[in-house]
């Protein structure tokens, strides 16, 4: 079994008196140690399917099975649990909390695990020293550039050790220097710790560092033709 398995996924809201379907009968296999990016136009169900596959949302229809888990049966506190240990996430806006330091956002995810203080500064300077900013160990969000924010937020992600990272446009805030070295640091992780990646991006040079990329048209998967002179 593949360590992402999606069949039949759907999603489907209701707003006012329509139904939304962002995501609609999907099929997904994602492998232990893939790097997947997910490609397409804003409403294409990018984001939604990244939401189901780290457990903050639930499919309406279908199954969804990650690392041997069946989300789609979990209740909401057994699902709670399950990400907590098992997926990191990585957003677009970072998500750090302005009154914390670097070091204590880092640890955050750390603290509903039972870890003595001393393990979980191991960790979290661990995390740190992984991404490269050891040096910024007492810094606040506000003294930080928005690569070193994004930075931050990749340490906490993994400092609980996920098997699966999630990436919703990771580098959709930054400048295009800090967006190849948020993408670099991507791919080590990938390469050298084995962590799964499932990534979303507007960016095709983002979604060149992947090791394959999946494009969504309403909420499906297509095939995209790969132009005319292009290597296969």
């Amino acid at each position: 079994m593949a360590l992402i398995e999606c069949r039949g996924l759907t999603r489907t809201y209701r707003k006012g008196s329509a139904e939304i379907t962002p995501l609609e009968a999907l099929d997904l296999d994602v492998e232990a140690g893939d790097f997947l990016a997910l490609m397409g136009p804003s409403g294409s169900g990018k984001t939604t399917l990244l939401n189901l596959i780290a457990g903050i949302d639930r499919p309406s229809h279908g199954s969804l099975h990650v690392d041997g888990e069946d989300l789609a049966a979990m209740s909401r506190r057994q699902l709670a649990e399950w990400r907590s240990r098992s997926v990191g996430y990585i957003f677009q806006l970072y998500n750090l909390v302005p009154v914390l330091t670097a070091y204590e956002n880092i640890e955050l995810p750390l603290l509903i695990h039972p870890l003595a203080r001393r393990a979980r500064h191991q960790r979290v300077s661990l995390a740190m020293e992984l991404v490269g900013i050891a040096d910024r160990h007492d810094h606040y969000p506000r003294q930080l550039s928005g690569g070193q924010e994004q930075r931050v937020a990749i340490a906490r992600a993994i400092v609980t050790d996920p098997r699966i990272i999630v990436a919703d446009e990771p580098t959709g805030d930054l400048d295009g220097r800090s967006a190849r070295s948020i993408m670099e640091l991507l791919g080590r992780l990938n390469a050298e710790l084995g962590k799964t990646i499932v990534m979303v991006t507007h960016d095709t040079g983002c979604a060149d560092h992947a090791k394959r990329s999946l494009h969504l048209e309403k909420g499906r998967l297509v095939d995209v033709p790969v132009p005319e002179g292009s290597a296969a």
